[in-house]
């Protein structure tokens, strides 16, 4: 017995403001999936939508610490999308801050790892502070927490020998 194949619908241009909205109300109940299918969906018909870009970023992001298939690449490839800079570059923080914390959930041997991306995160968000907008400091509260995670966890870089090895 074979797969049956199935056509994914289009959705209406009429109907990316509603399902906009969709997108952000499933990822605030904690259903990324479902979020990311709608943004999926919405690119589709509108493949610059910005903000179909930065929820659907988010989305992936949101999965990391819950999914075994945690797919920062993809979420960097999404992220690359972005027009406005400062947003890119948060955005490319953020996932790298969020694929750290889902390392540290994870069994030993992903602490050194974990530590790459938070060090990865801070220098985007520094790089994001020095073109952010008035009175937006974000990249500072993002920068801030990064640095009480890696001084709690006591995280530190992989010992040279090891990165040695991995070349």
């Amino acid at each position: 017995m074979s797969a049956q194949k199935f056509t994914l619908k289009r959705l209406t241009k009429a109907g990316i403001g509603a399902a906009l909205k969709k997108a952000e109300r499933y990822r605030l109940l904690n259903e990324p999936e479902h979020a990311e299918s709608i943004c999926l969906d919405i690119l589709e018909v509108e493949p610059s939508n910005q903000e179909a870009l930065h929820n659907l970023i988010l989305s992936i992001a949101d999965q990391f610490a819950i999914s075994g298939a945690a797919r920062p690449r993809r979420a960097l490839e999404c992220a690359a999308l972005i027009q406005d800079e400062y947003q890119r570059l948060y955005l490319t923080g953020l996932i790298h801050e969020r694929e750290g914390r889902a390392l540290l959930k994870r069994p030993m041997g992903s602490r050194a790892a974990a530590y790459e991306c938070f060090r990865a995160a801070m220098e985007a968000y520094e790089e994001a502070e020095s073109i952010r907008p008035e009175g937006i400091d974000d990249t500072i509260l993002r920068w801030n927490s990064c640095v009480r995670i890696i001084e709690r966890e006591s995280l530190e870089p992989a010992p040279y020998e090891m990165e040695m090895h991995l070349e």
